[in-house]
Formats: structure tokens, C-alpha cells, sequence
């Protein structure tokens, strides 16, 4: 019978990195984790689940049912074995289809089904707008207008100002939209009196354009994905990894 030895070479003397866990609840149609992994610092990991798939196309109706307690409730259950410090609902439709109350109501389920800290994207918005001094606001989304006029109520009932928005009206397939689409879309909404600039969905892929859009508009531009991983991070008291983003540079990290 062979017996493994004990290691004891160098690599044994040194200390086993620490790690905090996020846990991620993700539409069944998210593509971009790896847009997040790069947010995330190296002692912090990323467990992710998705929700139950539903045969509807982008609109008002799949937000709704992206948000539903019963799917939710298992979701974030299915995140706790590895003991994660926080837990993000990463959609923005399905964070404020229903408005400022949906949204706390949202969090409410999370934190019923066990959520240390309760995070959600619509929620991190609200937050990093406050942390911006942001109160007038351009919007880009790639929804059809229903989508996209819940999105400007639920801005609308924290006194944010929309000074205008785009829309794509795209259905499906949003995560393969190009960088130069999105970066037309900002330029097309820019207002001299916007304070900052909003690109929705979480399924919109948007870390390398963000910081050189900033140096050309003089001003905030903030993402659903990069707002979720800011408070996320915040929420376990971590950096998120950016390069040149104005809201990672303006906001220190909560304390954990």
C-alpha cells in the first residue's frame, strides 16, 4: 500500500491565500462572466447560478419573470454552500421592472433565503449615482420602449432627472452587440446638463469602453455590470480591478 508522504518542500511554509466568496444570480441568458471575473480582485471568487429559463423575448414580461420570489428564493440557496459574504442579483430590468418597491422587495427575498448582504443591480444604480452627485442622468439601453420607460420611472421615483435616452429595441442576442454601437449610443444621448451617463443591462458588454468614453464626455459613464460589481465589492469591503473608471476611483471600499 503506498503512503503519501507529508509536502513539506518550500511551497508548503507559505500561507494559504485567504478568500472571500461573491455569490452572482444571473438571468438564464447572461453571457458575460467573464466581463465580471475582471472586476473582481484576485482574493475574492465569483459563484454563480443562473435562473430558470423562460420562452419569452427582451421585454417587460421577461423582467417580470426574471424577478419572481419562487425562482430567486432557490436560486441564492443554491449560492450558500461555499459561504459567500454577499450576494448580487445581477439584471437590471428584473431589478426595477416594478419599480423602487419591487426592487427592496427583491433584496427582501434574498435575505430570507440567506443572502449575507443583499445586492442588486438596479439597487447599485441608486448608490453609485448618490456616490457620483449625479442627479441628471442620459440613458442608453438596449430594450424595446416598454423596457426602457420602467427604467426611467424607477429613475424618476429617486428624483433622478433623465435628460434623455436611447433605446436599441433589440429582443435578443443583446450580449453581442459591439463596443462602437454602445459608444454611439452614449454619444447620441450626451447632454451638456447630464452629470453622468447610464448604459442598462447586464448583458451589455462595456469594461473596455468605459474609461475612454469618460476622457471624451468629461463626465461619469456607469454600466449595469460595473454598478453591480462596485457594490458587490463595497459590500465585502474590496476594490473592484479598473483601469481609469471614474466611479471605482471616487468611492473607497465600505468597511467588511
Amino acid at each position: 500500500m503506498l503512503v503519501q508522504e507529508p509536502f513539506d518542500g518550500p511551497a508548503a511554509e507559505r500561507p494559504t491565500p485567504l478568500q472571500t466568496g461573491v455569490g452572482v444570480v444571473a438571468p438564464y441568458d447572461f453571457a458575460l462572466d467573464r466581463e465580471l471575473w475582471r472586476w473582481t480582485p484576485d482574493d475574492v471568487s465569483l459563484h454563480m447560478t443562473r435562473l430558470p429559463y423562460v420562452h419569452v423575448p427582451v421585454t417587460v414580461d421577461q423582467a417580470a419573470a426574471l424577478c419572481r420570489p419562487e425562482d430567486v428564493t432557490p436560486a441564492v440557496r443554491t449560492l450558500l454552500t461555499p459561504e459567500p459574504s454577499a450576494v448580487g442579483y445581477m439584471c437590471a430590468s428584473g431589478s426595477f421592472v416594478h419599480g423602487a418597491a419591487g426592487e427592496r422587495e427583491l433584496r427582501r427575498t434574498m435575505a430570507e433565503a440567506g443572502a449575507p448582504a443583499a445586492v442588486t443591480t438596479s439597487g447599485a444604480l441608486i448608490e453609485a449615482l448618490a456616490c457620483l452627485g449625479a442627479e441628471r442622468v442620459a440613458v442608453v439601453t438596449p430594450y424595446v420602449d416598454e423596457v426602457t420607460d420602467r427604467l426611467l420611472g424607477y429613475l424618476g421615483e429617486y428624483g433622478i432627472g433623465v435628460t434623455s435616452s436611447v433605446g436599441l429595441g433589440l429582443l435578443e442576442h443583446i450580449w453581442r452587440v459591439a463596443y462602437g454601437v454602445i459608444a454611439r449610443a452614449v454619444h447620441e444621448a450626451d447632454r451638456p446638463q447630464a452629470q453622468a451617463i447610464f448604459v442598462s443591462c447586464t448583458n451589455v458588454l462595456t469594461y473596455d469602453i468605459i474609461a475612454p468614453l469618460e476622457r471624451e464626455l468629461g463626465k461619469p459613464v456607469v454600466t449595469a455590470n460595473q454598478v453591480t460589481m462596485w457594490a458587490l465589492m463595497r459590500a465585502v469591503g474590496r476594490r473592484p480591478v479598473a483601469h481609469g473608471q471614474r466611479l471605482m476611483e471616487t468611492a473607497a471600499p465600505s468597511a467588511a
